[in-house]
């Protein structure tokens, strides 16, 4: 029976920039750590596992993402760069305030528009942006 949902995994390619992407979209860093050996191994199904990761979180604490690179092995293929409506595609969703502001404060984080940002009748603002390792991370501002 599933308690709750712990976190969400994502590889990047440059951990410091993603954190810093997280940080300034709102989310805590809640810690750093090195993870390799063993256990790493069995763990993901891989040999000779070096890597980094940071936890963030929410302001709420209710959602974590653990962001990680990989030392080694090195991976295989780059990171998928794919339509919205593609399967399997991760997308991570947040409620924000201050949609515009916080675009313009993404940006230099290398946060671009997938389209552009809508209006769902008199509910939402919404709208789909490339984050670290082209994740496509909706962004929803309540207008109620």
């Amino acid at each position: 029976m599933i308690k709750r949902l712990d976190h969400t995994g994502l590889v990047v390619e440059d951990l410091a920039a993603a954190v810093a992407f997280f940080v300034e979209l709102g989310m805590e860093l809640e810690g750093e750590a090195e993870v390799g050996g063993e256990w790493a191994d069995q763990l993901l199904g891989l040999e000779g596992v070096q890597a980094d990761i940071a936890m963030v979180r929410t302001p709420d604490g209710h959602g974590r993402i653990e962001l990680s690179t990989f030392r080694s092995p090195p991976p295989t293929t780059p990171p998928p760069r794919e339509p919205v409506n593609t399967p399997g595609i991760p997308r991570l969703t947040f409620l924000v305030e201050g949609l515009d502001d916080l675009l313009e404060r993404l940006r230099p984080h290398g946060a671009e528009l997938v389209g552009e940002v809508a209006r769902y009748e008199q509910i939402y603002r919404y709208c789909y942006i490339r984050g670290p390792a082209d994740v496509i991370i909706g962004l929803a501002e309540d207008l109620r």
